[in-house]
């Protein structure tokens, strides 16, 4: 039944999308014809309202409804309301969409070298310069390709915090996640990655996580704190563990065809939003997951544990097999961005 609707959804949302594309070319030609009469686009998102991709969302509405005079409205859609973060990548790449913020766990199958931000003690532990790295580093470029030939031009990249292990026990070396159950994205890497240490990766749903800790069915689950204590993850868990093994990586992109639409004045007028939106969301995240953090203290019995730095060397180094496994799985191109990205990493973190 979903489906027929999602399907009913993206036929009557691509005749607005054509119309709204040769709205576009004429304005391009008379200034005073863009404002005449506003146009909409649609916004998904992967996550729950307030959560810092809303958060970029509600940013980039602001910029590009400021930067038209209103000429442009947003819609944005948090998680759930157009389906999952499955169902907004595939509304997205088929035009039904025109804006959204997907992940390398949801968008993996379909792009799979971002699956390399699945990898553990990849990234910089100092935030500012993972945030430069996804911004700046050459790898990024080829990833930004291999996204156009999926329908989707890349926006934006942001990291949204360090993600941090949550169980109902203590780990704080390899061999305690022997046999632990997992919740992880549906991504190979992922999974593997797990598997190194012996863990028992699960995939299930965002939104039945909480349940399905709470029946006990999984052990434990990995998220950014944000999305820990928006979640109330701490209801049904003992411990979090300050791991800090990946960040996780958000991309903003645009359905192409609807990219291609737009007139020469209104892709500036975009991409200085995107831009803003990306500066301003490194501020917001890094206070998000700090206020988040006060109050999973505050209002929950929770252990906190912080890995020391000898601990996480520990788990670096039985995590290494999975960038093998990465570059055996995805090629030659995925092995390129890999050592790309090292590459920058070492020059930046010098």
């Amino acid at each position: 039944m979903l489906k027929k609707i999602l399907v009913g959804f993206l036929l009557l949302t691509l005749v607005f999308v054509l119309t709204g594309c040769g709205s576009e070319e004429e304005a391009a030609g008379d200034g005073a014809a863009e404002t005449q009469e506003a146009i909409t686009w649609t916004f998904a998102h992967e996550e729950v309202q307030g959560s810092v991709q809303d958060r970029y969302a509600q940013k980039f509405k602001e910029a590009i409804e400021a930067k038209t005079d209103g000429a442009v409205k947003i819609d944005v859609y948090p998680v759930g309301q157009l389906g999952d973060g499955a169902n907004q990548v595939e509304l997205l790449q088929n035009g039904a969409i025109q804006l959204g913020i997907n992940n390398p766990g949801s968008v993996g199958t379909l792009v799979p070298e971002t699956n390399l931000f699945s990898l553990h003690f990849l990234l910089p532990s100092d935030m500012d310069k993972a945030h430069e790295l996804v911004n700046n580093s050459e790898a990024m470029e080829m990833l930004n390709q291999k996204y156009l030939e999926k329908n989707m031009k890349v926006l934006g990249w942001f990291p949204e915090g360090y993600q941090m292990w949550t169980g109902n026990k203590k780990i704080t070396e390899p061999a305690d996640f022997e046999g632990f159950k997992i919740r992880t994205m549906a991504s190979p890497v992922i999974s593997e990655s797990y598997k190194t240490y012996g863990a028992d990766p699960t995939p299930i749903p965002y939104m039945e996580v909480y349940s399905s800790l709470q029946l006990n069915m999984i052990d434990g689950q990995v998220n950014p704190i944000f999305a820990i204590e928006e979640m109330k993850f701490y209801e049904v868990q003992d411990y979090m563990m300050l791991s800090n093994q990946a960040i996780f990586v958000g991309t903003f992109v645009a359905n192409d065809l609807f990219w291609d639409s737009l007139s020469a004045a209104r892709k500036e007028q975009v991409k200085a939003a995107a831009d803003e939106a990306t500066a301003y969301i490194l501020g917001a995240q890094k206070d998000l997951n700090a206020t988040r953090l006060e109050s999973i203290k505050e209002n929950s019995e929770m252990e906190i544990v912080e890995l020391t730095p000898a601990q996480r060397e520990k788990f670096k180094e039985a995590s290494l097999p999975a960038r093998e496994f990465y570059v055996e799985k995805y090629g030659e191109d995925a092995g390129e961005i890999l050592e790309m990205l090292l590459e920058d990493v070492a020059k930046i973190t010098k």
